[in-house]
């Protein structure tokens, strides 16, 4: 059985439920209470026709005139017999209190029949025991009970208004659950299929995704529903992208392998085939070997932030101390290239808590894009100081080619390289701004890149947050 049609059994079964207990027990309650609401108003009309009759009793003398306050009461009937009377009135529906026949019979105190509405109990009499409510009739002018009367004996008229009344009751109360039912129905019908519809949009793109390809699914509501279609089209842009950011490794990484591959199966032939010395063909061997490597090293550094593994081991350090040996390690580059390598960074700056070898390949990754980038003549800057009270901000900022506008929002892309990289013929394997990037936020901080454009040179700004508390190893997730 669906999913759909279980929730609208559920809903329908509680419901229908839910009004037949409703019936019943509105039915019985009503029933007992009905009862003895019943009784009481026999009670009352009994004690009212008793009082009456002690009136007249006292005002004739006697039972001689005992059919008046019968008849104001209503109960005089012609003196037609019961048998005679139903058979009259059979398919007849009275809607007054009085138009049913309502037996009343007196008696006097010896017990003999003085009255009997119905004319079935001949006057003199001895009745056999009489029901209903017995009432006793008093002579007033010597407060001394002379008969009783009994009315509605054997309870047939309350007990047929009674059973009437329960029974438009019953019909009534059937009619509306039957429309409460219906409501219901179509109620868990439309909820069923409004909570089934995106299950079932969920599992057919859940089915498309498996055979490979990708679909959105329409939110349609706030609610929970809305946010599992929300978070599952998240997922499946966020599948897509994954999907792209591997076809494009694949792709980048092969290329970046191909080419030292085939520089080391030239040289290696050249080799053999004598046209290469030893010594030219190994310095070339060597330097792709060592390309390789990086390319190797870089793969892995990413991999550490990408399943979470990149652990940074802190330590209080002197920033000033820290910047000046990544100086003095890319002095000799920059001399090489003819570039003025420049530190400006007071003296006086706060300890921070880093991780000074990763955060060394972070520096360094920025330091040489920018020496590879600038042409001879040009200047590097190194800056530092304090961005606000709870912030340092390191700057590199050159004069060299620049960055096309088209290109910032992906520097920090993995194995991206900009035009100008590539047909200058500078290395690397566009990972150096990512790993970079990866390194930074695992402080706590952030790297953006900032150019006015193509041979305006380039800015590179890190913030790291102060008085951070990080001690000992710390995994990042």
């Amino acid at each position: 059985m669906s999913l759909r049609w279980q929730i609208m059994g559920s809903i329908v079964f509680v419901i229908v439920l839910t009004v037949l207990i409703n019936i019943g027990v509105g039915y019985y309650t009503t029933q007992a209470r009905l009862g003895v609401f019943v009784d009481q108003i026999g009670d009352d009309e009994a004690s009212q026709l008793a009082r009456n009759l002690s009136r007249e009793y006292t005002a004739a003398g006697g039972w001689g005139t005992v059919d008046r306050p019968l008849s104001e009461a209503g109960y005089i009937y012609d003196g037609v017999p019961q048998r005679e009377r139903s058979e009259k009135s059979e398919g007849e529906h009275f809607e007054s209190f009085h138009q049913d026949p309502v037996r009343v019979v007196i008696a006097d105190a010896d017990g003999r029949v003085v009255k009997d509405n119905l004319a079935e109990l001949l006057p003199g009499t001895t009745p056999p025991d009489l029901d209903g409510h017995r009432e006793t009739v008093f002579d007033l002018a010597t407060n001394q009970p002379v008969g009783h009367v009994y009315v509605d004996v054997n309870h047939e008229f309350l007990s047929t208004e009674k059973h009437g009344f329960l029974n438009r009751l019953l019909y009534i109360t059937l009619i509306g659950g039957m429309l409460t039912a219906g409501v219901a129905i179509l109620l868990a019908a439309w909820l069923s299929k409004r909570i089934t519809a995106p299950v079932t949009a969920l599992t057919e793109a859940t089915q498309a995704i498996a055979q490979g390809d990708t679909t959105q699914l329409p939110v349609t509501s706030s609610d929970e529903l809305g946010r599992m279609s929300a978070a599952f089209n998240r997922m499946t842009s966020s599948l897509e992208s994954q999907r792209d950011l591997r076809k494009r490794l694949i792709d980048d990484v092969s290329h970046e392998l191909n080419t030292p591959l085939s520089v080391i199966q030239l040289e290696a032939k050249g080799l053999r085939d004598g046209l290469q010395t030893p010594e030219s063909a190994s310095d070339h061997i060597i330097q792709e070997v060592d390309r390789l490597r990086g390319l190797v090293t870089d793969l892995n550094w990413l991999a550490e932030t990408d399943y979470g593994e990149l652990r940074l081991t802190l330590q209080a350090s002197s920033v000033y101390e820290f910047l000046t040996a990544e100086m003095d390690r890319w002095q000799p580059q920059s001399q090489a290239r003819q570039i003025e390598l420049s530190l400006q960074v007071p003296a006086d700056l706060p300890d921070m808590n880093l991780d000074r070898m990763r955060m060394s390949q972070a520096l360094g990754n920025v330091v040489s894009n920018a020496i590879h980038g600038t042409e001879s003549g040009g200047n590097i800057v190194l800056r530092a100081g304090l961005a606000s009270d709870e912030a340092l901000a390191i700057s590199i900022t050159d004069d060299g080619i620049g960055i096309h506008p088209a290109d910032l929002p992906h520097v920090f892309d993995r194995f991206y390289r900009t035009d100008q990289s590539r047909s200058r013929g500078i290395g690397g394997t566009g990972l150096g701004l990512a790993i970079a990037r990866a390194i930074v936020e695992a402080h706590g901080g952030t790297i953006t890149v900032a150019s006015d454009g193509l041979r305006q040179g380039v800015t590179v700004i890190i913030h790291l947050p102060l008085n951070k508390s990080l001690s000992g190893n710390r995994q990042v997730e």
